[in-house]
Order: C-alpha cells, then structure tokens, then sequence
C-alpha cells in the first residue's frame, strides 16, 4: 500500500489556479517534513526538481521560480498537506510529486530528493497557454 498519494492534478489554461493534496493515512503526519517535487516532460526520474516543503513547525521553503505564486501548507488533523498554485504557465507543466521524511527536527525541511524515502506516485498538471 502506497504511503503517500497525490491529487488534484489537472488541464488547466495559463494563469489558472490548482490545488495539489498529499495524503497519508498511516502515518504519524506531524513527525514529518514534507515537500512537493516536480519532474518535468520527457526528464529522467533522478531530474526531479524541488519546488516546496514545510518543516514540521510550519516554516516553508520554496523554490524561486515559484516563489510567491505557490504556497504549501499542512493539516496534521488531516494527515493531508498542500500545494495551492496560482498564476500557472506553461514552465509549471509536469508531474507533481509529494514526498515526506520522518524527523527529529522541528524546524527542517529541504527540496532535495536525497532528503525524502518516502514518496507519492505523481499527479499530472499541464498548463496550456
């Protein structure tokens, strides 16, 4: 059974809004740093590019070509976290990916894939101009 699942991918048209959901049921979500991940078209998995995380405090981290258009957020009641993205272009089409690490430190998080053992599946998003 996977551990994490993605949803809330989708077609949209550039300067759209979408809002991306990581679940995980079995785990005990508020131990966890988590994060967002993006693998572009046609790139080799080990390409994947960090976009966001959230440390288990709830400090954020994003990448720049994002920076102030996405926001990530958690709800550890939920086991569910998020990645709201607005103002879409066509640079954001790709698989999303969520990925989660358990952690002794509060205030960590990191968008490197060497940092994450735990990952989703992927939910495609496609920005159409």
């Amino acid at each position: 059974q996977r551990l994490l699942v993605e949803s809330g991918g989708g077609l949209v048209q550039a300067g759209d809004s979408l809002r991306l959901s990581c679940s995980a049921p079995n785990i005990t979500f508020h131990d966890w740093r988590l994060a967002w991940f993006r693998l572009g078209p046609g790139k080799d998995r080990r390409e994947r590019e960090g976009v966001s995380c959230i440390t288990r405090g709830g400090r954020t981290v994003y990448t720049d070509s994002v920076q102030g258009r996405f926001t990530i957020s958690r709800d550890n009641t939920k086991n569910t976290f998020y990645l709201q993205m607005n103002s879409l272009n066509a640079a954001d089409t790709a698989l999303y990916l969520c990925a989660a690490q358990p952690t002794y430190r509060p205030d960590h998080c990191s968008v490197q894939t060497y940092d994450y053992m735990n990952w989703g599946q992927g939910t495609p998003v496609t920005v159409s101009t």
